[in-house]
């Protein structure tokens, strides 16, 4: 019975410990932005080039997907800016130190694939290339954003897989592929945070 109970406040010491050192700069409603900004880069590759397959489509497809990125990362990192002008303490300064350091990895790291893999021409690669460092990265911060999120990380997983391994193609660069995980993900991720904060 007693070591029943020592289990029980462990586990619950844990808890809190785990809710304290959680990072609560990350925004709900920019993961959400972010999600809306795929969706409207996907129209606009609809409009452009929505199977890129000449050198002046593909040259789209990239201008179109690393400005959404750039759009997600103002965004985000926007939010987190606003959230540290907002808490001053040492505290709160050290979580977003293990917070960014823990996602700055697969950022960097994804950037130079990406570099390498347009320098080699191989544009197929480059939609599974970014879900998985987007589920590495988000592996890596799994324990600055909700537990609710490890589902929509597996996801990413998947379709990193999915694109890497079975190598479609045909179909890896096509308009759809990109709202599929970055446009759906994003959204859920920014539903998930919201509804942590709400309970």
């Amino acid at each position: 019975m007693e070591l029943q109970r020592a289990l029980s406040d462990l586990a619950e010491v844990r808890d809190r410990l785990a809710a304290l050192q959680r990072f609560e700069g990350y925004s709900g409603l920019a993961a959400a932005g972010s999600g809306i900004a795929a969706l409207i880069a996907a129209f606009l590759q609809v409009r452009i080039a929505p199977m890129p397959v000449t050198s002046e489509e593909l040259h789209a497809y990239l201008t179109i997907w690393l400005s959404c990125l750039a759009v997600a990362l103002a965004l985000n990192y926007g939010a987190v800016a606003v959230w540290l002008l907002e808490h001053r303490a040492p505290g709160a300064r050290s979580r977003f130190r293990t917070a960014a350091l823990s996602i700055a990895p697969s950022i960097v790291l994804g950037g130079a694939l990406t570099f390498a893999l347009v320098g080699h021409s191989a544009f197929v690669l480059l939609p599974g290339t970014w879900f998985a460092f987007y589920a590495i990265g988000l592996f890596a911060s799994r324990g600055a954003i909700p537990a609710s999120t490890f589902s929509v990380t597996i996801g990413f997983a998947l379709l990193a897989m999915i694109f890497l391994v079975t190598r479609l193609d045909a179909v890896a660069l096509a308009w759809w592929v990109m709202p599929i995980g970055f446009g759906a993900g994003q959204l859920a991720i920014g539903y998930l945070i919201w509804l942590d904060r709400a309970s």
